[in-house]
């Protein structure tokens, strides 16, 4: 994997100073004009509740993920950006990642974005690592504790198909659980099967607590309450990993627009790891 090339982090730098993401999208195609980077969306700058002054590293702890973005990688053509530690701890891009006033993050991801070689959905995601984020998370579900707790509010839906996940165990091969909103309905969701609602009215903009915790060949999914498991199932899997932010489940093929999305914003974020 490689880390983003400085010129490119500055200008999307940039944009939180009022430049829009079309002056991301000239600077990763030498600054053609005819050139685009398909998956930006067009002419979108910075929010106004964005907190210009501050960087999501220093409300979230990202020392130990990746991230994501729904942007394409200009040395790669077709697939996504990501930003590695240590670019991550000082990294921002409006409006996909940023630093809200109210001291959440945004993530945001559109229906036209790039995305990954497994997926036709974009994303505006962390992925789980460890070694200060140098070396990819992989752990057992069976061996030790592992527990993923996000304080969140999902605040936007694609408008044709109103489908998003906002937190997840993947393991080497594929999702275990996701936590999935379609439409009012949030529910947990592993491996295409249903495995249960969290909360069947869902109502955009509220903030919730989930947390994911697998050990001894168990996964029990905590909402709001976190005494008592919402859901519950078993898991034998190795190569597991915490993935965190928005997975849009929508793209133009699903009658969306380019500029639709998918947002979360997070205001807490934490992973432990025992045994």
């Amino acid at each position: 994997m490689r880390r983003w090339p400085a010129c490119l982090l500055a200008s999307l730098m940039c944009v939180a100073c009022g430049g829009s993401l079309s002056d991301v999208s000239d600077a990763s195609t030498g600054g053609d004009p005819s050139a685009s980077a398909s998956g930006t969306a067009d002419s979108t700058s910075a929010s106004s509740d964005s907190a210009a002054d501050e960087v999501p590293a220093r409300l979230l702890d990202l020392t130990d993920w990746k991230l994501t973005l729904p942007i394409d990688d200009p040395d790669d053509a077709g697939s996504p950006l990501e930003i590695l530690q240590p670019e991550l701890a000082t990294f921002v891009a409006p409006p996909h990642f940023e630093a809200l006033a109210a001291d959440r993050v945004r993530f945001r991801a559109h229906a036209g974005g790039a995305t990954t070689s497994g997926s036709g959905y974009p994303r505006s995601e962390l992925r789980e690592m460890t070694e200060d984020g140098a070396e990819k998370a992989a752990w057992s579900t069976t061996e030790g504790a592992h527990t993923m707790t996000i304080t969140q509010a999902i605040t936007h839906l694609p408008e044709v198909k109103p489908h998003v996940v906002a937190g997840q165990i993947h393991d080497a091969s594929d999702d275990i659980v996701m936590i999935r909103l379609e439409g009012a309905r949030l529910f947990v969701e592993g491996d295409g099967d249903e495995l249960g609602d969290l909360d069947t009215n869902y109502a955009l903009g509220t903030e919730f607590t989930v947390r994911i915790h697998a050990e001894g060949g168990m996964i029990d999914v905590y909402y709001n309450d976190l005494g008592a498991p919402a859901v519950s199932v078993p898991a034998d899997a190795s190569g597991c990993y915490f993935k965190a932010g928005i997975y849009t489940q929508s793209n133009l093929d699903k009658g969306d627009n380019a500029e639709a999305y998918g947002e979360v914003e997070m205001s807490a974020l934490t992973v432990e790891h025992s045994g």
